[in-house]
């Protein structure tokens, strides 16, 4: 019946429609390269909204007593935007986790997410905002998803998938936009693969998300977007030196979590095909604490991967050497959040 309906509104409005199942495949995201925006409301105070964000709503950076780290907590409905001022490519990810605290039966996060092509500083609100535009909407069970533009008179595709949400757990949201493809994983399943999801011929420019609801009051953090995906092989084979920003590791921990899978994936394949390969790891680290403590973590967080390499994918441990280097070599100053998320890595380089 679900089917039938969302068909039946899609020939009542001129859209074309179709459903896609939860397809839960081996989970294949890799974040981009470059990163042109992060923000994990560390450089904060309590209490504030953040600075790099815009909203007509209200919101507040707070603490929670259940998860680590600090949140954007949504308290008034509105639209909630990152100020990205760069580029966004024909190929970039955005990632955030997202928590509901509050159990609610009709809608466990009531909130909309928005690509939109349009006016950084001048945003609109409505259910179409901008010259052209792709919404998803997560609900209990499901993922409704659909786009229009100004070149299709405001028309456009829609559809839904099956996905269940728990209330007062992280759910990790990861896009992946290439062209007009859209890719979307949520705690390591991919959920969405529209080859069209994107209207062409726009220039999209704007991710947000509209809170719908004063009562619910769901947690945003660790909002990561990076511009371009590497090409593990030139880079590695041929520049001879690789930088990864998807690998990621426990806070102040060399436990690496599932979601580096991936990358490290592709590193292996690599250096399968070319067993005359040999690499070297170097783990960097941002500025904040001590520097032998970051010296340290950075040197285990190089051995971490290797053991990976090794007992995941069989990589011959003699054909990887190891160092950190710390918070020693920075690729920019300190001084921002953005800037620490540049400057921890993990580079492979060809011996």
């Amino acid at each position: 019946m679900k089917n039938l309906a969302v068909l039946l509104v899609a020939i009542f409005f001129g859209y074309s429609s179709y459903s896609q199942s939860n397809t839960n495949s081996k989970f294949d995201f890799i974040s981009g390269e470059k990163v042109i925006f992060f923000d994990d409301f560390t450089n904060e105070n309590l209490g504030d909204f953040p600075a790099n964000w815009n909203t007509n709503g209200s919101g507040e950076i707070v603490n929670s007593d259940r998860f680590e780290n600090r949140w954007l907590k949504l308290t008034k409905q509105g639209f909630f935007i990152p100020e990205v001022s760069e580029d966004f490519t024909e190929n970039y990810t955005i990632e955030f986790d997202l928590i509901s605290e509050k159990p609610y039966e009709g809608d466990i996060f009531s909130l909309d997410m928005y690509l939109l092509s349009g006016d950084l500083m001048n945003p609109k609100g409505g259910t179409q905002p901008g010259e052209a535009g792709f919404r998803i909407h997560p609900s209990n069970s499901s993922i409704t998803w659909n786009n229009w533009s100004e070149a299709r008179e405001w028309q456009g595709d829609e559809g839904f998938v099956d996905y269940t949400f728990k209330s007062g757990e992280i759910n990790r949201f990861a896009f992946w936009f290439q062209k007009q493809r859209v890719r979307l994983y949520i705690n390591n399943n991919k959920v969405l693969d529209l080859q069209r999801g994107l209207n062409k011929g726009y220039k999209y420019n704007i991710f947000r998300i509209d809170s719908n609801s004063d009562d619910l009051t769901p947690l945003v953090g660790n909002y990561r977007m990076a511009a371009g995906l590497p090409d593990v092989r030139s880079k590695l084979l041929t520049e001879g030196k690789l930088i990864s920003y998807g690998i990621y590791f426990d806070v102040n921990s060399d436990k690496i979590k599932e979601e580096s899978i991936p990358a490290i994936k592709e590193i292996a394949s690599v250096l399968s095909e070319n067993p005359e390969i040999k690499i070297k790891i170097i783990g960097h680290t941002d500025a904040d604490g001590n520097e032998a403590s970051n010296l340290k973590l950075s040197e285990n967080r190089s051995n971490a991967v290797k053991a990976v390499l090794n007992r995941t994918f069989a990589i011959d441990n003699g054909r990887i050497e190891t160092e950190g280097k710390g918070e020693s070599q920075p690729l920019a100053p300190n001084n921002t959040v953005i800037n620490k998320a540049k400057n921890r890595r993990v580079e492979f380089v060809k011996l």
